[in-house]
């Protein structure tokens, strides 16, 4: 696995395997993704979360860059619904609709996904290669408000190094957003 200059084999993390339900009524397994896919980029959704509503359209241009060449995003909706459904599979669906959104959504109900992960916010992402490794996590990018305003669009850079065999740089960045909804 190609890692950043600055990572050294005790670095690496693996990402958990899941089955976890979809609001295509799907069951969608991480392994199955990365058996289809050169990699697979999880990122953690809040269909509340505004940074997550700022970002969607940059998200789906990636799914769309990226997807010939063995690339696919899969949302993950960790948020609490024990004492609300309003981050339910029906929500998931209406907001994914609304959106546009071109990639699989799907929900983390017992949260045990994203404990896995350690997220606190969303959106946060995981590029995770053939093995199950996590090359980079963090930001999308540096400027949740503006995509005009971009300078450093570390998520495309991390799949664009990734699927091109090149370092990735940096493997990690701070990710701005709102806090996971844990059940309590």
């Amino acid at each position: 696995m190609v890692r950043g200059k600055n990572s050294t084999i005790d670095e690496r993390v693996y990402a958990p395997d899941f089955e976890l339900p979809g609001i295509d009524q799907q069951v969608h397994h991480l392994a199955r993704y990365l058996e289809k896919f050169r990699a697979v980029g999880v990122v953690f959704l809040s269909d509340k979360c505004p940074y997550v509503q700022m970002y969607l359209d940059r998200l789906d241009q990636i799914q769309t860059e990226f997807k010939e060449r063995g690339f696919t995003l899969i949302g993950i909706n960790a948020n609490d619904t024990t004492h609300s459904q309003e981050n339910g599979l029906e929500q998931m669906k209406n907001f994914a609709t609304e959106h546009e959104i071109v990639f699989p959504y799907i929900k983390d109900t017992a949260q045990d996904v994203a404990r896995c992960f350690q997220v606190k916010l969303t959106p946060e992402v995981f590029v995770i290669d053939k093995n199950y490794e996590v090359c980079y996590r963090g930001a999308i990018d540096d400027s949740p408000e503006s995509a005009n305003s971009v300078k450093k669009a570390y998520l495309r850079d991390s799949i664009a190094a990734l699927l091109s065999g090149k370092e990735i740089e940096p493997v990690k960045t701070k990710v701005v957003g709102t806090g996971i909804e844990w059940r309590v």
